[in-house]
């Protein structure tokens, strides 16, 4: 028997221990993994990463010196009088009446004030909770110290209420014993709905072959044999299987021996609480794709991202703006002063849109009061139907750039990344537009070098012009005339009037092509300064996002990586 029993023990516990600080970080990285990814995948694939990490909370912080096993089987199978034969009392109702057992029954050796808060999270009503402290004197109570068995409801019930009991149970548990008779020992019921689930869990798995008295000695063996070859069908070959019989202790030795091993080694919770997370951890791999950077978005298509921005946010027609309007004040600072005041009468090409024209600084003032910077709304024309469908395709190449190597979860999430600051864009970026420093806050120099020259020339026109109205009222008035300077043969104040007139119209025809150059150079720079404002709108509402995604993607990666390593 002791032999048998050992080969129980290395089954149960797979031939190792479990490293309870191990399980621990193993169930720190799972939580981590579901911090990394909240918010960004479905809540379904999820369910059982978020469940295992509320469960593993609380079934380490109640007592680890009891052991939780639950008997489960189906009507008719014996269950829970082989519940009463452990107990060595009459605990749990007998009977024949299909549901045999409709509420679970919990037996506890040793004192119940150590076990009471774990029954209250495994959710037993105190009515049905027996003690077996009183029989602790015998040394063959003693050994189960600590044992919490469960009589479950059958999982064949016709009431689905006590098969939801069944299945809550089956996930809380620290070991399950599943009771079959020699009748249904091969019903599909029992293999398909619940023992192939427990592929992963055979550490803390253990089927009896219960009512064995029923068969002749000889077919014991070879049921049991029949048994275990059903088992290594349903993936489960390294699970125990044992003979019982309630007709006497002999019939329940093995079963009671097994759980004297598993009761002293304090190992079946954490043995549960590790094949929980293996399962777990198969489901999130299965989330999870190959390693992706942050920074794998290349500059070709964040550049594209940025010019449809630039188009929607109507850069080129500031620019063009920018254009015109180095032109129109050039003019006014470098024309005839006598034609400038018409020039002024013509409205700025930048203050037509709202932006900084003449006279303004392009930098809005920081209000003191909020700290802020005011920027004012633009006058710029609403996107076109092209324009628009052109950002909606440079964002989706961003989203198919950055996702194509990853599985369909987090392809959609970093999809709908790209997309959820889509309806801030508009305002964001006219913001942008009105906030960009054209270069159009101050007059060059020359423009004023020129300007003084230019008025020079009219004051000297002026000054020939009077000279010559001066010398020919004289003349009027019968005075004697003025006796003019000449310049060569030509007088002075005429040269002074057509010099002037004459230098006016040659420093206004020899700046036009240099201040075409100038406007030109100003529209392109102002351009620069817009695409790079509208970039950093396109990397905060676009590309930032993504980023992130892909940022916690890696931390997901990294935090089930350290769970699959600590196994």
């Amino acid at each position: 028997m002791s032999n048998l029993a050992g080969k129980v023990r290395d089954a149960l516990r797979g031939g190792r221990l479990i490293d309870a600080d191990r399980l621990l970080n193993r169930l720190e990285a799972i939580d981590r993994f579901r911090r990394a990814v909240d918010g960004l995948l479905p809540e379904k694939p999820l369910g059982a990463a978020h469940t295992l990490v509320e469960r593993a909370e609380a079934r380490l912080a109640l007592s680890r010196d009891h052991t939780v096993v639950a008997l489960a089987g189906a009507t008719g199978s014996g269950k829970s009088s082989l519940f009463n034969a452990l107990a060595r009392w009459e605990m749990s109702p007998v009977g024949v009446r299909r549901p045999t057992t409709g509420v679970t029954h919990a037996c506890v050796w040793g004192p119940l004030t150590g076990a009471a808060k774990l029954l209250d999270w495994v959710g037993v009503l105190p009515r049905h909770r027996f003690v077996r402290e009183s029989a602790l004197d015998g040394d063959d109570e003693l050994a189960l110290h600590g044992l919490v068995l469960l009589d479950l409801p059958d999982f064949d019930s016709v009431q689905w209420a006590h098969r939801a009991e069944v299945d809550r149970l089956l996930g809380l548990v620290d070991l399950v014993v599943w009771v079959v008779d020699p009748q249904k020992y091969a019903d599909r019921v029992v293999h398909a709905n619940y023992l192939r689930d427990f592929k992963r869990h055979q550490d803390v798995t253990v089927v009896v072959l219960n009512q064995s008295d029923r068969l002749p000695p000889a077919d014991v063996p070879r049921v049991v044999a029949d048994l275990r070859q059903i088992l290594a069908r349903d993936e489960l070959d390294q699970v125990p299987v044992l003979a019982t019989s309630t007709l006497n202790q002999a019939g329940i030795a093995d079963l009671r021996a097994t759980l004297e091993r598993t009761v002293a080694e304090r190992q079946a919770a954490l043995s549960r609480l590790s094949a929980d997370v293996d399962v777990v951890v198969d489901e999130l791999a299965e989330l999870m794709g190959p390693p992706a950077n942050e920074n794998d978005i290349d500059r070709r298509t964040i550049r594209r991202l940025t010019e449809a921005l630039a188009g929607s946010a109507g850069v080129p027609a500031v620019a063009e703006a920018t254009r015109r309007a180095y032109v129109h004040r050039a003019g006014a600072a470098t024309g005839w002063p006598v034609v400038r005041g018409w020039r002024r009468l013509r409205p700025d090409p930048l203050r037509r849109l709202h932006l900084p024209g003449p006279g303004r600084d392009d930098t809005p003032a920081v209000d003191s009061g909020t700290g802020s910077t005011p920027v004012g709304v633009t006058s710029l024309p609403d996107p076109t139907a092209a324009q628009r469908a052109a950002v909606g395709l440079a964002v989706r190449a961003i989203a198919d750039q950055s996702g194509a190597a990853l599985p369909e979860p987090w392809t959609a999430a970093v999809t709908a990344a790209a997309r959820s600051r889509l309806n801030d864009l508009p305002d964001a970026l006219d913001r942008a537009v009105a906030g960009t420093d054209l270069g159009m806050g101050r007059s060059p120099l020359w423009w004023r070098i020129v300007g003084g020259v230019q008025w020079l020339a009219i004051l000297g026109a002026l000054a020939g012009l009077g000279w010559l109205v001066v010398g020919y009222a004289l003349r009027a008035l019968g005075l004697p005339p003025l006796d003019y300077p000449t310049v060569g043969v030509v007088p002075m104040p005429t040269v002074l009037l057509l010099g002037g007139l004459l230098l006016g119209v040659m420093v206004a025809l020899l700046v036009k092509p240099i201040i075409g150059f100038a406007a030109r150079r100003a529209g392109g720079r102002a351009e620069e300064r817009l695409h790079a404002a509208v970039s950093e709108v396109g990397k905060e509402l676009v590309v930032a996002p993504v980023r992130e995604v892909l940022r916690r993607y890696a931390q997901a990666r990294e935090a089930l990586a350290l769970a699959t390593s600590s196994r």
